[in-house]
């Protein structure tokens, strides 16, 4: 065990972050691993997730790394079954993955609703129906899961993403309840972040936002102008998701569960 592993505020424990392989979940490996704990980083960019462990690794940290589509259910068993024999068990589970779809509700595809449901909703809840027994089993630990300001406020051209955003919120308090009600001393809660700017805007296809009145640039959103709009006046980094993160994994939190973080520079507060 490192010198790091020794020290930090999740010092020892083992993390699962999906969707490490670039922007919140990225960032939120590096503040783990930087507090301490052994990261399992997943995701299904393969490439990213090998700079994720690069980066961690540079910095005196440790991980490892799975691909991992968080729609299977065999493969969070899997993986799961792998993480307990091989580490011994499971203390921080990070519920990351997710995709953002920006269409009219009124022009979006079956297709496209579905397969943002089942990344957005179904993978979350295949990791806390697995992933609880397993930190229930390794003595307790804390679960957060990724919703966003969309999971507590609507917003045009985001319909169908502000309902997985919401059904994460509601799932995470449900869940919370559950495990307090049967002593399993794992705690849930959700983190809802504002406008990051993380590679995800530039994803967004510019007539899509174009269309809806917001700021574009060549390679789609522009983050930092729609960011300049919130009550702080600028976007967020990962680094500010994770830093929160970090708080609700650590003990510094052991009283918070079945609720939201939100880091959102003030957009809620409107």
């Amino acid at each position: 065990m490192s010198n790091r592993e020794l020290s930090g505020r999740v010092a020892g424990r083992i993390a699962l972050v999906t969707g490490a392989g670039s922007g919140i979940g990225r960032g939120a490996a590096i503040a783990l691993a930087a507090e301490g704990a052994h990261l399992i980083v997943t995701d299904i960019d393969e490439r990213g997730l090998t700079e994720t462990v690069e980066r961690i690794h540079e910095a005196g940290g440790a991980a490892v790394s799975f691909h991992h589509d968080v729609t299977d259910e065999a493969r969070w068993q899997a993986i799961l079954a792998t993480v307990q024999t091989t580490f011994g068990g499971l203390h921080i589970l990070v519920n990351n993955a997710g995709i953002g779809i920006m269409s009219s509700i009124f022009t979006m595809s079956h297709a496209d609703w579905s397969r943002q449901q089942a990344i957005n909703v179904d993978g979350v809840f295949f990791g806390l129906k697995h992933g609880c027994p397993l930190l229930a089993a390794s003595g307790g630990g804390s679960v957060i899961n990724i919703s966003s300001v969309a999971g507590l406020r609507g917003s045009p051209g985001l319909a169908a993403y502000c309902a997985t955003k919401g059904a994460v919120r509601l799932l995470s308090k449900a869940v919370a309840l559950e495990c307090a009600q049967a002593g399993m001393k794992v705690r849930v809660n959700s983190v809802h972040p504002g406008i990051i700017d993380t590679a995800i805007w530039g994803k967004v296809s510019p007539e899509q936002p174009g269309a809806l009145g917001l700021a574009t640039g060549a390679n789609g959103i522009d983050a930092q102008v729609l960011g300049a709009a919130s009550p702080l006046g600028y976007a967020g980094l990962p680094e500010d998701i994770a830093a929160g993160i970090v708080y609700l994994a650590s003990d510094e939190s052991r009283y918070v569960t079945g609720t939201e973080l939100v880091i959102d520079g003030g957009l809620s507060a409107r």
